[in-house]
């Protein structure tokens, strides 16, 4: 496989033409940006190299063996005994909540989370259970509850073999003082907000809701007091400027509404009630870097700590605190966007993981433990148990996470995506069967996002059965695609993303089915897209595991095929499924002496100039303007497209994170534009304004948009089910859809 590791592009290697040959791409390797001699004057290229080089990455190799028999051992959080060490913390679906407590799709999806064996299943908040306060529109809870609800959800998870845990978060609830900003995402009030009396109403609301969900049937609930939630701030010094009980002036004042919160519960629900606190285990402004003297640090932690288990908590959950994108408290790996450019913030910053939070971030596993440092230092420090959450997914490396367990640094592990993008996640782990594991690719097109039309959506990159999709409408039925009725003989062309998806949902389903590749090798542009990105996205995995799917799910494979109509007629299949990627459009330009026009295609191998124009914003240009620029490059990206259109096909948060950090380091976006020209080291291009501008530009990358591909559907007897690229270009996301969508159509 054609891997460019991080860590060794940065000590200046580059990519061979055998590595490039794998992925069906030959010719000369792209060079790597040259260190300068110790006399040279800095320039704009070195600028841009140490930004790469600042947090080098140790990213290890998908792994296909090992187990973690550690996290399958009991442990105990307070009164309860819990089968095993990783616990589904709690994050859900924006959208399907709000079809209701007991909706279906909200009870099918939590039930399969409980059959996939978490020893909790926390919730997230999404009911109204605070008698004095209601949540901001749009940020906080979704729905009045019922107790009848309540307990049928409870009920749920018990019947699917799983404990019931619900999160009591205060972020969105909207008190007296606050003064909403139109233009902020995910604000919220925060304790300066609140006079005396909100605080003692919230206390009571927080500890009789506690009662309403034991008296449901809950297991256990956990107070949020991380992010922007009021227990978190209250708990900062940054945040908190009160002089009263609740000041920051002391660790007990600035503790006091968090404890007073617990030991209401305890009193109220009794000694076999688990209280679990959510909390930051460290924190820095990502916002303002550099201002963090009142940002709270790992020792004020352990001091706060040891008063919230006095106060009767029976276990710690660490995150991570960013102070400036509530986002990253739970997806901190956004930090990692941008190929080489490790530590990014979403406002044009880099963090220096070796000095900011306090160089306890382990971020040289890009988010497989970051938090694990902290949270073993703040283990030292109480006796209850401590866990910890990012992405954290043991898939990718077993063996260091068995040795988080094993050697005491954590008590349990908290997880939310992987167990979403997989419900089988922990069983395939615990028997070895990591490579049918489907990995998420931290592309966060779950959070929310826009879809290839512009719509607000929610949606799993590599799960198409999100349960977004079914409340929408795009899927029909159940998570798990029901049997056909009549069982059909179905041809596939291509094997990317999208025709492998439908081959493999297609044969589960009870189909007879054949999948044709014109290339060697399946995954289509995966590979060449995971050597673009880096290993981040786990591309590589995501190609592993569908090509193991194949084999799991007893499709033929047939390679090195070429596919026409005249094929399709003698096969003479009952349905076909076409997933022959889009055509790429091309600006019809040619190089000159001093100005080479590169295919977008081809890029990786050829001779790229120190000043590089890419012609295109889509997904694909933006990911090879990052690698670009992680090699010292000075980019420039024109586009006919709008501004908010730039980067389309990443999700939202993958583009508030990227995109400043390239205009940060010197890329100047040309919206509105034109590419006119080739000249002799420059292009012409017609901006928006109208106006003719010369670029300097030793490399044209043609990177425009690709064209749907159906002819080869055309005229066709049988069934025919066009996906992917061929039929609407946009994005893996879709296409990985498209493609599910199809097959349960057969």
């Amino acid at each position: 496989m054609g891997n460019l590791s991080r860590r060794s592009f940065l000590a200046g290697s580059a990519l061979t033409a055998g590595a490039l040959a794998s992925f069906g791409i030959a010719g000369c390797a792209p060079k790597a940006a040259p260190e300068p001699a110790a006399s040279e004057a800095s320039t704009d290229a070195d600028v841009r190299a140490h930004a790469a080089k600042l947090n080098p990455q140790n990213e290890t190799d998908p792994v296909a063996t090992g187990t973690c028999p550690s996290l399958f051992t009991e442990w105990t959080m307070g009164s309860l005994t819990l089968p095993n060490r990783v616990v589904k913390s709690a994050a859900g679906f924006i959208g399907v909540t709000s079809q209701g407590i007991t909706g279906d799709l909200h009870m099918q999806h939590y039930g399969s989370l409980a059959k996939g064996g978490a020893s909790i299943i926390y919730c997230d908040d999404f009911a109204e259970l605070y008698p004095h306060f209601r949540a901001i529109p749009d940020v906080g809870k979704f729905v009045d509850w019922k107790e009848d609800e309540l307990r049928a959800f409870a009920d749920n998870i018990h019947e699917n073999g799983s404990l019931a845990g619900y999160q009591l978060a205060t972020m969105g609830l909207e008190f007296s003082g606050f003064q909403p900003d139109p233009t902020a995402i995910f604000q919220s009030s925060d304790c300066m907000d609140m006079t005396a009396q909100e605080i003692s109403d919230l206390i009571a609301d927080t500890i009789i809701a506690a009662e309403t969900l034991k008296k449901c049937g809950f297991d256990c609930v956990e107070i949020n007091a991380a992010g922007e939630n009021i227990g978190q701030t209250f708990m900062s010094r940054n945040r908190n400027k009160r002089d009263d009980e609740y000041g920051p002036q002391t660790f007990e004042s600035r503790t006091r509404f968090v404890c007073e919160v617990v030991r209401g519960i305890k009193e109220r629900c009794g000694a076999d009630f688990p209280v679990q606190v959510l909390i930051n285990g460290v924190e820095e402004n990502d916002k303002n870097i550099g201002d963090n003297s009142l940002f709270t640090t790992v020792e004020e932690n352990k001091a706060m700590c040891k008063l919230i288990e006095e106060a009767g908590a029976d276990s710690l959950h660490v995150r991570i605190g960013p102070c400036g994108q509530h986002v990253a408290e739970f997806a901190g790996d956004l930090y990692f966007t941008g190929y080489g450019i490790e530590g990014t913030s979403g406002y044009g910053t880099q963090f220096d993981f070796q000095r900011h939070w306090q160089g306890m971030l382990k971020a040289d596993q890009s988010g497989l433990g970051i938090m694990t440092k902290v949270a073993a230092e703040i283990k030292k420090a109480v006796s209850i148990p401590v866990g910890a959450v990012t992405y954290m997914d043991p898939a990718r490396d077993p063996e260091f996470f068995e040795s988080l367990i094993a050697n005491g640094e954590l008590d349990f592990i908290l997880m939310n995506r992987p167990l979403s993008v997989d419900y089988d996640y922990l069983k395939k782990l615990e028997e070895g069967r990591l490579d049918e594991i489907r990995p998420c690719t931290r592309c966060m097109h779950c959070h929310w996002d826009s879809d290839a039309s512009g719509n607000l959506t929610f949606s799993c990159r590599t799960n198409a059965a999100h349960p977004f999709r079914f409340a929408s409408g795009q899927l029909t039925g159940g998570y798990e695609p029901e049997p056909a009725s009549t069982a059909k003989n179905v041809m596939v062309v291509g094997a990317g993303p999208a025709g492998m998806e439908a081959a493999r949902v297609a044969a589960q389903r009870g189909h007879k089915v054949t999948i044709y590749e014109k290339d060697g090798a399946l995954g289509g542009l995966l590979e060449f897209a995971n050597n673009v990105k880096g290993p981040h996205e786990n591309l590589a995995v995501l190609r592993n595991y569908f090509v193991k799917q194949m084999e799991v799910n007893g499709v033929e494979v047939v390679t090195n095929q070429e596919v026409d109509a005249a094929f399709i007629n003698e096969k003479s299949p009952d349905a076909i499924i076409i997933a022959t990627g889009g055509k790429r459009a091309s600006l019809g330009l040619s190089s000159s002496d001093s100005t080479n026009v590169v295919a977008f295609d081809d890029f990786m191998t050829a001779d790229i100039a120190d000043d590089v124009v890419i012609a295109g914003s889509n997904v694909q240009a933006i990911d090879a303007a990052m690698y670009l620029l992680a090699q010292g490059k000075h980019v420039q990206v024109v586009t006919p497209s709008e501004p908010g259109a730039i980067g389309a096909g990443h999700s939202f948060w993958v583009r508030t994170y990227t995109q400043p950090t390239m205009k940060a380091l010197g890329v100047r976006f040309w919206p509105k534009a034109k590419v006119n020209s080739v000249g002799d080291g420059t292009i012409s291009i017609t901006t928006e304004t109208g106006i003719e501008q010369e670029l300097s530009c030793g490399t044209l990358i043609d990177a425009t948009d690709c064209l749907p591909n159906t002819e080869l559907a055309e005229g066709l007897s049988m069934d025919v089910y066009t996906v992917g690229d061929c039929v609407r270009p946009f994005n893996i996301d879709e296409a990985i859809f498209s493609g599910n969508a199809a097959a349960r159509q057969i």
